[in-house]
């Protein structure tokens, strides 16, 4: 055998080492076709095959993370923007067993919800919209009426490039009112302040059209009765350096109008009213027609009153 005989021999394929016996011949048969499965096709599903998750038990279905959708949001995130604790007390609720959405027990952390959800949270449904808190120092000529008048403007108009949210104002104010004014969509919050036995204080810089008598303010420091209530006035004073038409007053109503009726009851006139300060807050460093968010101490301290 030459060289070039034996490097093509070991080239080509190795030949069988059996022989077919003497008068046998080779088969024509096909060999069989090999199975689909083998051949890396999926087996299709028929018609009687029900989804794997029919399969598991409800409380397992319950927690398969959800599809991302471009709406949705995780679960902890959703409770933390409805304001009721942190993310991470959220998830400490989760892991506990507390929250369910749409009537079902979730206790998986990163599950994620869609806005149209329902989410319930040890016991209360939530809302998805973030809380929003913002302080207005009110400027004349705007007012909290919703009614349409071309004598004045919605106070809603001086927030709107604030936050998207639906915000209202806490209390009322007329279009002379200036001063401190509270907006906010914790419903809960202006429900709170909207209460007659409410325990918030408020002062307001009122001026009259003339000089306050020292027996008049007296008579208003022991109380007044409009409309057969008592009204108690927690404190009422001359301003310092100024006038004696410019009267201190701190009481515990939000409402403007019983402010006007204590003097008006005196037979005074009131020409201006400006609140000061509203539970706590005051206007300074905030300039006349401009606003601020709350920061977070003085929404733990509004939500503390």
């Amino acid at each position: 055998m030459n060289k070039k005989e034996g490097s093509n021999k070991g080239a080509g394929s190795r030949p069988s080492s059996k022989k077919p016996s003497r008068g046998s011949t080779t088969s024509s048969k096909p060999k069989p076709a090999m199975p689909k499965r083998a051949q890396g096709v999926k087996k299709e599903k028929t018609k009687t095959e029900a989804p794997l998750t029919k399969k598991m038990p409800k409380a397992i279905q319950n927690n398969i993370a959800k599809p991302l959708k471009s709406d949705s949001i995780r679960l902890n995130k959703y409770i933390s923007n409805s304001g009721v604790c942190s993310r991470r007390d959220a998830d400490i609720y989760i892991q506990s067993g507390n929250v369910k959405v749409n009537g079902e027990v979730i206790t998986e952390m990163g599950y994620k919800v869609a806005l149209e959800d329902v989410v319930n949270f040890d016991g209360s449904v939530l809302t998805p919209e973030r809380k929003e808190y913002i302080v207005l120092n009110k400027p004349k000529n705007f007012t909290t009426s919703n009614e349409d008048n071309d004598d004045y403007r919605n106070v809603l108009e001086l927030v709107r490039t604030a936050t998207n949210a639906k915000i209202q104002p806490i209390g009322r104010m007329d279009k002379n009112t200036t001063g401190l004014l509270v907006f906010t969509n914790d419903t809960d919050m202006i429900r709170k302040f909207s209460l007659p036995n409410q325990k918030s204080t408020k002062i307001y810089q009122v001026s009259l059209d003339k000089n306050l008598k020292y027996d008049d303010l007296e008579k208003i420091s022991n109380g007044v009765t409009l409309d057969g209530h008592k009204l108690y006035v927690d404190e009422i004073t001359y301003v310092d350096n100024e006038p004696k038409t410019e009267i201190g007053l701190k009481l515990r109503t939000s409402n403007v109008k019983v402010v006007r009726a204590i003097f008006e009851s005196f037979n005074y006139n009131v020409i201006k009213i400006d609140r000061v300060a509203f539970a706590g807050l005051t206007k300074k460093n905030l300039p006349r027609g401009n606003w601020r968010f709350l920061t977070e101490q003085e929404i733990i301290n509004l939500k503390n009153v």
